[in-house]
């Protein structure tokens, strides 16, 4: 387990990231047309997984535009948001602010949060994903993580960013 705070009021996840060097797994989850979305949609691009509790908060709406922002300028490089969101909400709200250059998928019925070991266990956030960042290169291999550990906070998105170079 991860331990992580909510407001100093510690949190715990369901295991740990994926490590450097590691090999991300499959998944599939729903965008908002409720089209299922496969790792394999991502071949041969770098990938930022930009994943999160919940679109409707502040800090979880302003990684979406940051990392919106920055994926116009990269290469050969999509990011993907993740949360347990309904996929409503979230095609609603990347409509709502013009986020063009990310992906948007909701984990509602999928087992990713299990998966990639993101899955808060307790407090009142239980059964969310934690705020967390996976970079891989163009064949899925784990360059970059990060497990914030203050929910409250946004990730270090330079540092994300940098280990696409």
């Amino acid at each position: 387990m991860s331990a992580i705070t909510l407001k100093g009021n510690e949190v715990n996840t369901i295991g740990t990231l994926p490590s450097v060097g590691t090999t991300v797994r499959d998944f599939a989850l729903v965008d908002s047309g409720l089209n299922v979305k496969l790792l394999s949609d991502f071949d041969g691009k770098k990938k930022i997984f930009n994943i999160f509790p919940s679109i409707d908060t502040g800090i979880c709406a302003a990684s979406a535009r940051k990392f919106n922002e920055e994926a116009s300028k990269l290469d050969n490089t999509v990011v993907i948001n993740v949360s347990k969101d309904l996929p409503f909400a979230l095609g609603r709200f990347c409509a709502a602010e013009g986020l063009d250059n990310v992906e948007t998928l909701s984990d509602f019925r999928s087992s990713f949060g299990d998966d990639y070991e993101v899955t808060i266990t307790d407090s009142p956030m239980k059964g969310l994903l934690s705020r967390a960042v996976i970079v891989t290169d163009e064949n899925n291999k784990v360059v970059y993580t990060e497990q914030v550990s203050e929910i409250a906070n946004e990730p270090n998105y330079s540092a994300a960013l940098e280990a696409l170079k």
